[in-house]
This record gives structure tokens, sequence and C-alpha cells, in this order.
């Protein structure tokens, strides 16, 4: 961790442990640049015990603006004064800004998730999400606010489904039984089909039938073809990757912090250029 206070340069950053490459520099450091705007923004590994080490460093060098990742996106709470609609609906912040001389929590997931959905010409009427982390929390919350009226949630561990289910007053469903569900929206928030260990998995079983009425969205967006979407793809199901949420949760986190707009067209040049160079 490295922040210096003095600084006149705004310094903005995202901080997560561990924190393996993310594309957030590669956005908001463009961005900047496309509003002619001073700052930087920097990657900070940042271990759970020096949280409050670097929330005291950030109030005293006016550090601009922050992006939270896993694992400090609860943790971070006590370190902050007020909370926005987006933290409160997920429980979770990620996105932190500041409101005059107060520090301010919100959650850009959710505007995220929901903006591919929102573009689409039809109204959901169920949705399947497998995983009951953090990623589904924020799933969760958009497809309410998108008045998605039967949500269901499978997971590995049917307490974490449950528990997260009664919290959202949603419906969960036992894990080796979600090849039964057939619902309008396949929601992937698990770290299956991600790159590295998991980049081969996929939480579609086998034995799932799926179908073109249907719509498989991955938050996952590295690769930005998982096995999931594959799958999806390959019985005509209609696809949403995981760069759009990315993109989508930038842009607001942006305006958040700058009070511009960037433009959603050149940023996914971007970040496509970036993943084929990774």
């Amino acid at each position: 961790m490295s922040i210096h206070a003095g600084e006149e340069t705004p310094r903005y950053g995202i901080i997560g442990w561990p924190l393996g490459h993310s594309l957030s520099p590669t956005l908001h450091n463009w961005a900047l640049r496309q509003f002619d705007l001073p700052g930087e923004y920097t990657a900070y590994p940042l271990p759970p015990e020096d949280m409050d080490l670097f929330m005291a460093h950030m109030r005293e060098t006016r550090m601009a603006g922050l992006s939270v990742t896993i694992p400090h996106k609860q943790t971070i709470k006590p370190f902050l004064n007020q909370f926005d609609d987006g933290a409160l609906a997920v429980g979770a912040v990620n996105t932190v800004y500041w409101k005059k001389d107060q520090l301010i929590g919100e959650n850009t997931d959710i505007f995220g998730f929901c903006a591919p959905l929102r573009k689409m010409p039809i109204r959901i009427s169920s949705a399947l999400v497998f995983g009951a982390g953090g990623a589904a929390r924020a799933v969760v919350a958009g497809l309410l606010q998108l008045g998605v009226p039967d949500i269901i949630i499978t997971n590995r561990n049917p307490d974490k489904a449950m528990e997260l289910a009664n919290e959202f007053h949603v419906s969960a469903a036992d894990w080796d039984e979600r090849h039964r569900i057939q619902a309008e929206l396949l929601v992937n928030t698990t770290p299956l089909g991600m790159l590295g260990k998991f980049q081969e998995l996929s939480p579609l079983p086998e034995n799932m039938p799926l179908s073109s009425s249907q719509i498989a969205y991955d938050i996952v967006y590295n690769p930005l073809e998982t096995v999931f979407l594959a799958q999806a793809k390959a019985k005509g199901c209609r696809t949403v990757d995981g760069l759009e949420m990315f993109l989508h949760q930038g842009v607001e986190q942006f305006r958040l912090w700058t009070g511009q707009m960037f433009d959603i067209s050149a940023a996914r040049t971007l970040l496509l250029n970036a993943l084929q160079q990774a």
C-alpha cells in the first residue's frame, strides 16, 4: 500500500485481497483522460488487517474515490458516514465517494447488473441465481428492483442459499435439483468459468434442458465467453456476458466520483482489446 499525504493529483483506486488482475485501472484511467480530468486510478492489494490504516489515509489525503471488492465489501462499512440506496439494498459496498465532508458507501453492482436487462423488450417472469455470495446479493436486489416475481437461489451450500433467500424474501432450491428448474433467466454469480482453476467448469448440469426462450447471464468477464455461456448459446439461448455488468457498474462509479458519464461503446472496445492482449 502506498498513499502519500499532500498529493495534489486526485487519487482513485480499488482495494481487495488478494487483488488479482483487474480491468478497473484500465477503465477509469482511460475515462479520466477522455474528460481531460486530473487524477490517477491505482490498484491497492489490501490485507484485511490494514483496513484501518488505509481508511485513515483516505480521509487524511482526501483520496477522491474508491472501488471495493472481496473481502472488503462489508468490513468497510464501519469506516463510512452514510450509505446510499444501492448499498442499503445489497448490504454491501463496492463504491466510496465524498459528499461534502462525508464518506458515502454505494453499491453500483445493482445498476450494472440491471442495465443490459432493461434494454431487452421483455419482462422477465422468473430467474434462477447460481451462487449465494456477495455478487448474488447484488443480483437478487437487482432482480427485485426489476420486478421479477419468481426468484430462486441455488448454491452448493444449502444453508447459505436459504439464508440469502430468507433475507430477500425469495425462494431457495437444492443444488442437486437445479436441473429441474425452468426459469426464464439463468444468472451465474459463482466463480465457475472464471480464468484459472475454474475455467473449464460451469454451474449448468449436463441434464439441464435449455431453450431459445431463456436468457443466460454470466457476471464473469474473463474469459468473455465462459463454458456456461457457450453451453447456453449452443441451445439457442440469448446470452449476456459479464463485461456488460462491469462496464455499467463502472460508468456509475465514475459518475459518482466526477459527475461525468463516459461512452459505454468506446469503453467496451477498450476493454475487449485489453482482454485480448491479457
